[in-house]
């Protein structure tokens, strides 16, 4: 399940309600959009103004409220896979940090020139972890806006003494922060842009998160790279025009027919995003629809692979 607390802080409560039915859904690993270009409500303890970004005191999530929900998800069976969307959906960390923007008055994507920039992004991850205890991070990289860069007088200086232009800036910053993440225990999780620009240059332990096209997950694969699939036209649950024939008819393995490709599809994930719901009403947008997202991802209309029932755990994300 996603808990999208950017766009819309949610309580405790609530979180801990969406694990509670994820649990009775067999649903096994909540991604927690935890910041966004709307607000940076968790406490970072190396770097404490982070949470200026938050839109108020009441709106926050300290350390301890994140160790309450990881254990609280634990103890159910759910992982928590925490997310910071890097270098776009940024705009929040500069309230406390300013030099994270390029300029006043052109605020996203982060600073690529400003090595203060893969500083707090190290810090970030260093302090999740010790909290977030799962495997992976997904560090965004979606939805990049790059003219800020070309737009801002020293990071075009930057890139002309770096022989850049802005696609190679994008792929460098997005390869800089898999390597603090590696740094720092993690496998990574990127939306599906990354390897749609530069999929040969990820590390080769990089997970793409297919949220666009219904034709990249077997691109991925054949590149040997692992995918989750979440396709917004049937699994964003934010989209209510979906349609409940559609939402059953997306298999995660559609196209994909090598056996050993199948198995690096290690997910399907049903997305919640915060724009449209808050604590009112996040509940019943999610639920049903999302329970249907589970025999979908273990099994396909020729059969169930014995392999992914027996790895159910590993395989089915809720978002």
């Amino acid at each position: 399940t996603r808990a999208d607390t950017s766009r819309h802080y949610l309580p405790l409560a609530t979180i801990k309600g969406v694990i509670d039915a994820m649990t009775y859904s067999k649903l096994n690993v909540l991604h927690w959009h935890i910041v966004d270009e709307q607000s940076f409500p968790i406490e970072i303890p190396s770097y404490p103004k982070l949470w200026n970004g938050s839109y108020s005191y009441s709106e926050r999530y300290t350390m301890p409220d994140a160790i309450d929900i990881v254990r609280y998800a634990e103890k159910r069976g759910v992982n928590v896979l925490a997310e910071i969307d890097v270098p776009g959906h940024a705009r929040s960390w500069g309230v406390g940090y300013p030099e994270l923007w390029p300029s006043d008055s052109c605020r996203e994507p982060l600073d690529v020139s400003n090595n203060f920039t893969f500083k707090v992004i190290d810090g970030i991850l260093s302090d999740f972890s010790k909290v977030f205890k799962f495997k992976f991070v997904h560090l965004g990289g979606d939805e990049v806006n790059t003219s800020c860069w070309t737009e801002t007088p020293h990071i075009k200086e930057w890139l002309n003494n770096n022989h850049m232009n802005v696609s190679d800036a994008y792929r460098y910053f997005v390869l800089r922060a898999q390597k603090i993440a590696i740094s720092h225990g993690y496998e990574v999780i990127n939306w599906e842009e990354t390897f749609n620009n530069f999929g040969d240059k990820l590390d080769r332990k990089t997970v793409v998160h297919n949220w666009l096209g219904g034709d990249v997950a077997p691109k991925v694969v054949a590149a040997g790279l692992r995918c989750i699939v979440s396709n917004q036209d049937k699994w964003y649950l934010d989209h209510l025009d979906a349609t409940w024939e559609g939402f059953y008819l997306n298999e995660p393995l559609k196209g994909i027919n090598n056996t050993e490709q199948q198995r690096l599809v290690i997910g399907g994930e049903v997305c919640m995003w915060g724009e449209q719901i808050d604590a009112s009403d996040i509940e019943q947008t999610i639920w049903p629809r999302a329970a249907a997202a589970l025999p979908l991802c273990i099994c396909t209309r020729d059969g169930c692979l014995n392999e992914k029932i027996e790895h159910t755990q590993k395989r089915v994300i809720f978002l």
